[in-house]
């Protein structure tokens, strides 16, 4: 984008001036037959003015709601953009969601038109007489559902001066209401504006070196904010996205598209962490030997780097070696080409950042909330501070509030910015709740430390405050409990108690190795995870972290539980995150029972 060019209004003045700079570099790729497919910028401003076309025949007006309910895909993406190219606001809605949560996030958000994934997605809503249309990217015969796809074709067709369209839009205009994934109760709808959009887009291009040849392997959930932003920062930066085909083979995608970055919550690099430790563990012992040598001289480097102090020639001589011997595999995990990983979404235990960039893998960790637009304070591949979630992004402003019962200088963080949210819709109650004096209060705890970065020390909801007064972040304990291998997910409890438990799931693939190393003799998994042997290496395990804890840290009883935490058994938010409140009620049981 040229200097002297005045900043875009909307986000969609970003997206024309992105199809007229590169037309013909690629916009996005999509995988179909197992042959990765590339669209242009200038086929995917045809998509999208074609969909547009056919929206707007359809009766959708400035102003209006259209809600997407689907997993992340290419057909979401665009989708999103023609929605807002007319002047109406996009209500993403988590596949994860059941029927009735789909129902009351169409119904307070005065949704008529769902544009759904496929026909189970349409099961969940299809009894509800609120809505005028349903439009599905799967086809399938079911009237009076319309193709997605013919919306298109017949859209080509079509009249639509899609410039002149955008031009009547104000940088004010709501363009989403996204629905916080709330543990109790009903979610709030956070209505973001174009202003929030391209403050918080340009604010990324202007942060991060990337540009047209960088490649980012996209598998979030449009749904939620930071996969959303990935998404609309690349109509600035012009990056291409490539869409994993799902989940579970991302690995495999990783290492077809060899992206140039990655956005990602902390739980898919953990989950890297403990395959490379599982690999480390069951080779020779000369194996293990080199990487705890690779990793000590990797940890030296990262240190020096962090401080930008310069590294002896003897110790570049050893991270050379160590680079061929150990690291450049671990590399080609993410394929080999990236330039750094982004982390969101959740806490990133410090450890973990520090190992993988001892492995010369920079992971920059952000935060904000979704009232915020994502991103309000980030690390950057120029300056950054294992522990801390960086420098205010832009012109944030951010301000400590004074709390009873933390350390001088550490309390609730509050924030002035254009990425700041208008409102929660049609709940100026919840509105007026968080706004103190113009300051938006973020609901987190934390301190802006000597260099300026800000320190999370725990979300005020989730802090645990034991019988004797003692304030504990969850949290930090649950990531460091979790860097063991044999453990997949923990939740502390023990608020208004005199001590704290935990509940704790293993991994599957490790305890089972465990299982056969020690010649366990058991039925099934769940005579496994009962018996005694697994809950002495458990035992164990917690003993030795609780070592480097204070004393009211420490975990004194806990309970492994049979079946591992998920989206679908109710545990985990759609961004792997855990549903403490929730938790505490299905497990309410198990967990008294540790304090009697």
């Amino acid at each position: 984008m040229a200097e002297n060019m005045k900043d875009p209004q909307t986000i969609l003045e970003v997206f024309l001036r992105r199809v007229k700079k590169e037309p013909k570099t690629i916009a996005f790729k999509q995988k179909e037959n197992d042959v990765w497919k590339s669209t242009t910028w200038e086929e995917y401003q045809e998509i999208v003015r074609s969909l547009a076309a056919s929206l707007k025949d359809l009766g959708v007006q400035k102003g209006d709601r259209v809600a997407i309910l689907s997993a992340t895909r290419c057909e979401w993406a665009l989708s999103d953009v023609a929605i807002l190219s007319l002047g109406a606001a996009t209500v993403p809605i988590y596949p994860s969601n059941t029927a009735s949560e789909c129902e009351y996030v169409l119904s307070n958000s005065g949704t008529k038109i769902v544009i759904v994934e496929d026909e189970a997605q349409y099961n969940k809503i299809k009894n509800l007489n609120i809505l005028q249309k349903i439009i599905c990217f799967n086809d399938f015969k079911r009237d009076p559902v319309l193709s997605w796809k013919n919306l298109v074709k017949e859209g080509r067709q079509k009249k639509f001066d899609i410039e002149a369209s955008i031009k009547t839009i104000e940088s004010s205009q709501m363009a989403t209401i996204v629905y916080t994934s709330g543990t109790t109760g009903n979610p709030k709808g956070v209505v973001l504006t174009h202003d929030n959009f391209v403050s918080e887009c340009l604010d990324i291009q202007r942060a991060f070196p990337l540009s047209h040849e960088d490649v980012s392997l996209t598998f979030l959930p449009f749904a939620h904010i930071f996969a959303r932003v990935e998404h609309l920062s690349s109509l600035v930066t012009g990056w291409c996205l490539a869409y994993a085909e799902s989940i579970e083979k991302v690995a495999l995608n990783m290492g077809e598209v060899k992206p140039t970055l990655l956005f990602s919550v902390p739980r898919i690099y953990e989950k890297v962490h403990t395959k490379i430790l599982a690999k480390v563990e069951s080779g020779s012992f000369l194996k293990k030997e080199i990487f705890n040598w690779a990793v000590k001289v990797g940890s030296e480097v990262s240190s020096l780097l962090e401080k930008k102090r310069d590294i002896s020639p003897l110790l570049k001589f050893q991270y050379q070696l160590a680079q061929k011997l150990v690291f450049n595999k671990i590399k080609q995990t993410f394929g080999g080409r990236i330039k750094f990983l982004i982390s969101g979404g959740a806490p990133l235990a410090k450890e973990l950042a520090r190992f993988f960039h001892a492995a010369g893998l920079l992971i920059v960790e952000g935060y904000g909330l979704t009232e915020t637009t994502a991103a309000a304070f980030g690390n950057l591949p120029t300056h950054y501070h294992f522990g801390t979630v960086g420098l205010p992004l832009g012109e944030v402003q951010v301000k400590i509030s004074e709390e009873d019962g933390y350390p001088q200088g550490e309390g609730e963080i509050l924030i002035k910015s254009r990425k700041v949210f208008k409102e929660y819709y049609k709940n100026p109650q919840a509105t007026k709740e968080v706004f103190i004096n113009g300051w938006f209060a973020t609901g987190d705890i934390g301190r802006i430390e000597e260099n300026g970065s800000l320190r999370i020390t725990d979300r005020k909801k989730d802090i645990i405050v034991t019988s004797s007064g003692k304030n504990v972040a969850p949290q930090n304990i649950e990531n460091y409990l979790k860097s063991d291998p044999y453990i997949s997910q923990v939740m502390v409890y023990g608020d208004k108690r005199n001590y704290l438990t935990a509940l704790v799931t293993l991994n599957r693939e490790e305890i089972e190795k465990f299982a056969h190393q020690k010649r366990i003799i058991y039925g099934d998994w769940f005579e496994l995870v009962a018996s005694e042997d697994v809950r002495e290496l458990i035992q164990e395990i917690i003993s030795e972290k609780n070592k480097t804890l204070s004393s009211y840290q420490t975990i004194k009883k806990f309970k492994i539980l049979e079946q591992d935490f998920s989206i679908e058994s109710g545990e985990l938010t759609p961004t792997l995150k855990v549903k403490r409140k929730y938790c505490n009620e299905k497990y309410k049981n198990i967990l008294d029972s540790m304090y009697h």
